[in-house]
């Protein structure tokens, strides 16, 4: 990578953390530009403006989001072992951000009745999670671990419902045990949903 470049990705990497704890409007130039012992000038010479700054930093994330839970959990085979690791691996991604904050959590809250670019790719881009997490479960009807009953929207639904539950319990709350709570609650979910030979 150039020097440019270098700097840029740095530039993203404190921004993305500042997002992270402050949230994407609480994400300033100038206070990008304190940390990064840059003029205001200088960050703006890598980002056009705040908002392409912000689309950045989601970009970035969901970008690291699909390297850590989605891209591995795609190597298992289709069916409940594949399920099991996205949700292991969204488990231990939310795991890490109880100290730093969720870009997607956060976002919701802050964009929810915000119209404009920045929510509508937050909203593409937890969709496209939603809809990976309803194609494994609907895989793993296709394949027989789960009966053949089962709503997939409604599952996806639960899963996502435990997410955020461990997300309030643990970063809001600051209940300990909520990660295992969480884990104890998938694989109810799990059993409630898995076909069982006769």
């Amino acid at each position: 990578m150039r020097k440019g470049e270098l700097t840029r990705a740095a530039i993203l990497d404190v921004a993305l953390d500042l997002s992270s704890r402050d949230g994407l409007e609480g994400l300033t130039i100038g206070l990008l530009a304190d940390k990064m012992n840059m003029s205001k000038s200088g960050v703006f010479a890598h980002f056009g403006s705040r908002e392409d700054l912000q689309m950045e930093v989601l970009k970035l994330y969901h970008y690291r989001f699909e390297q850590e839970v989605f891209f591995p959990a795609m190597k298992e085979p289709r069916g409940i072992a594949r399920l099991e690791s996205m949700f292991a691996r969204w488990i231990k991604r939310v795991s890490v951000e109880i100290a730093s904050g969720c870009i997607y959590i956060s976002g919701a809250v802050e964009y929810d009745d915000r119209p404009g670019p920045i929510r509508e790719e937050l909203v593409a881009m937890v969709q496209a999670w939603r809809g990976a997490l309803l194609r494994s479960v609907q895989q793993s009807i296709d394949c027989g671990d789960l009966k053949t009953g089962t709503d997939a929207q409604q599952m996806v639904y639960e899963m996502y419902g435990l997410i955020l539950a461990l997300h309030h319990d643990a970063r809001f709350l600051h209940v300990p045990g909520s990660i295992e709570r969480a884990q104890v609650a998938f694989a109810r979910l799990i059993e409630s949903y898995q076909n069982h030979p006769q």
